[in-house]
């Protein structure tokens, strides 16, 4: 069969399967059953696929047709230009994610801006594929970056992310559950997350392929979705130095009870995505000065 002929076939399938996208999911994974880009795809429709190469596709389109993620099937996914791997151990990253990355360069590229050194210090919690993480060592080339996440598993895709981009050398990985196993002594100026924060009673509202699919545990958090930020915001509030600051990504309808609850923090705000959606919150730990009398002001 020639090229086009199996890529129609394939977009036929996926909308009968009512995939979304069928066309963009049919030529990604025609691309990555090639190795070839898309300009390769329209260059040379009339191209005789070898037995090999259809079978390879079909299943690809079969998996993708049973609502199994594109990003498995291929292994990767873009982040902030970044190509990561990707494996079911891991949440597949997502555009609206960028926005903790503009936010956290944004505040320690800015002129009024004072860390306590010229290395700011961040962690990552609930690092999965690293994606935050190395997307702020790319942009911060002088911080101090961490990345934590509790699942082993996970750590290993970071990892093998940090090697491929070559930032292994900037950037260390733990295993800890929320900042459990994290010394929190003051030091950091940046603590951000993109914690698991839906709750189990709006399951019915999630995507069937993100219960499906993706891991449970990266996904949801009790009840109503707070119980890692519940656990998160006091240990941040330990690990940050006066001044630092605390990035999490929320879910749609969280923000003002996410910024309820940020205890011991100042200048609590919330950042819309594109579509104004309140995405990321920000707090920022208190600094106490003192004047001549030596009373805090």
């Amino acid at each position: 069969m020639i090229l086009k002929q199996a890529l129609a076939a394939a977009i036929s399938h996926l909308d009968d399967s009512a995939v979304g996208s069928p066309r963009m999911n049919g030529e990604v994974l025609l691309m990555f059953t090639l190795g070839c880009d898309r300009a390769y795809l329209y260059a040379h429709p009339e191209r005789e696929l070898t037995e090999d190469e259809f079978q390879r596709y079909a299943d690809a389109i079969a998996r993708r047709a049973s609502g199994y993620p594109s990003q498995y099937i291929t292994g990767h996914q873009e982040f902030w230009g970044l190509d990561l791997i990707v494996t079911p151990a891991v949440l597949i990253p997502r555009p609206e994610t960028e926005h903790i990355v503009e936010v956290v360069t944004e505040i320690a590229r800015s002129a009024d801006y004072k860390g306590e050194t010229g290395r700011p210090k961040l962690i990552d919690v609930g690092t999965g594929s690293g994606a935050i993480a190395l997307a702020l060592g790319k942009e911060l080339p002088k911080a101090e970056v961490m990345a934590v996440d509790v699942s082993s598993e996970a750590l290993e895709v970071a990892r093998a992310n940090a090697v491929r981009l070559q930032l292994d050398a900037r950037i260390r990985f733990q295993q800890s559950n929320v900042l459990e196993s994290i010394t929190r002594d003051g030091s950091f100026d940046f603590v951000v997350s993109n914690p698991p924060y839906v709750g189990l009673n709006e399951a019915d509202k999630v995507q069937d392929v993100v219960k499906k699919f993706e891991p449970k545990v990266a996904v949801f958090a009790g009840e109503h979705g707070l119980d890692i930020i519940h656990r998160l915001i006091p240990q941040a509030h330990e690990a940050l130095r006066p001044g630092g600051y605390l990035v999490m990504e929320i879910g749609y309808s969280m923000s003002e009870m996410v910024m309820s609850i940020l205890e011991g923090f100042g200048e609590v705000h919330a950042v819309p995505d594109l579509a104004g959606i309140p995405r990321v919150v920000v707090g920022r730990k208190a600094i106490h000065h003192r004047d001549t009398e030596g009373q805090s002001f």
